[in-house]
């Protein structure tokens, strides 16, 4: 066995773990990844692997959210698994926007947007759209705390622009949104984030980044619209591994030895328990801070790939 191999993919299940849920684009830190740390498997195996490794961080939103998103827990009552149902069903109503336009471009899409400059360009583009975005939320929420009279660290007089109950008074750089919780997401809205994630279809837009944006634009709170993100990845992520397994196996003729399978053994154990990390730590962090620094940190990993493939790599350097 391959320890090398093995270590490289460990170090891909961490940077997947860590990527897949902030809205920066596991793509491009992928692609940038390949340039430096390059597993021996073949191009076939490599472009499921980046994938299917999606696999490990999808187990990580079930072990966390399994009691929200399990409808038989008897601890519910009827009610509660009534609720968890309707939940199950915007989920599935969110996901028909990319099933139906996303898998018959899907290898379209990986023929002609599968490069460096279009992740760059996406990466940059939406990095912008968070910062616009959040500036635009901000004096939202100052017009109307000035509007309703309500003194920046106490709790605005309507339940719009409110935040849970459990976090701290809203004030002008907090989460805020007219939709506070799952439960009031309605089902057009949810329709809605299901076609922003459309966008993900090109590289470098980031999966939970369209979405997210998606989210705010159409009301919701960073919290509602991070936690969404992450319930619509579970029929997303398993379709698109299973066709990716299956066109490996079927279309290319791939197989399995022993080091392919320990290879994805491990990038998905680490990415799962990286997964469980970055998702709490995401889940925090929105309920007190704006998306904006991920933008900014989009803008300058979008400059970074441009300048390594346009200048550095034509010269040599680092490659």
């Amino acid at each position: 066995m391959d320890v090398i191999e093995l270590v490289k993919a460990a170090f891909l299940g961490l940077v997947e773990g860590i990527t897949e849920w902030l809205p920066i684009s596991s793509t491009g830190h992928l692609i940038l990844v390949d340039e430096f740390v390059q597993l021996n498997v073949s191009e076939e195996f490599w472009n499921m692997f980046q994938v299917v490794i999606q696999l490990g961080a999808i187990l990580a939103v079930c072990v966390l959210f399994f009691h929200q998103l399990n409808p038989f827990s008897p601890s519910k009552g009827r009610e509660g698994r009534r609720s968890t149902w309707v939940l199950w069903g915007k989920i599935i109503v969110s996901c028909l926007p990319a099933a139906i336009i996303g898998i018959p471009l899907n290898d379209f899409m990986d023929e002609h947007f599968y490069n460096s400059y279009v992740v760059a360009a996406a990466l940059i583009v939406y990095g912008v759209a968070f910062i616009v975005i959040e500036a635009w939320r901000k004096r939202t929420l100052e017009r109307r705390i000035a509007e309703e009279g309500v003194v920046p660290g106490s709790r605005p007089a309507g339940a719009h622009f409110s935040r849970p109950a459990e976090d701290a008074e809203p004030t002008p750089g907090g989460d805020f949104g007219a939709i506070t919780s799952l439960d009031e997401l309605p089902w057009k809205t949810a329709f809605g984030i299901g076609c922003f994630q459309v966008l993900s279809l090109v590289p470098g837009t980031s999966r939970s980044g369209s979405t997210i944006i998606g989210g705010l634009l159409l009301g919701t709170t960073r919290s509602v619209a991070a936690e969404f993100t992450f319930f619509l990845a579970i029929p997303v992520m398993f379709g698109a591994s299973a066709l990716k397994l299956v066109k490996y196996v079927v279309v290319d003729g791939g197989t399995f030895g022993s080091l392919e399978i320990a290879i994805m053994a491990v990038g998905c154990l680490v990415a799962f328990l990286v997964s469980m990390l970055a998702i709490r730590w995401l889940m925090g962090f929105v309920r007190k801070h704006s998306f904006s620094a991920f933008g900014v940190y989009r803008i300058v990993l979008g400059i970074l790939v441009l300048a390594y493939f346009l200048v550095l790599a034509p010269m040599g350097i680092l490659a």
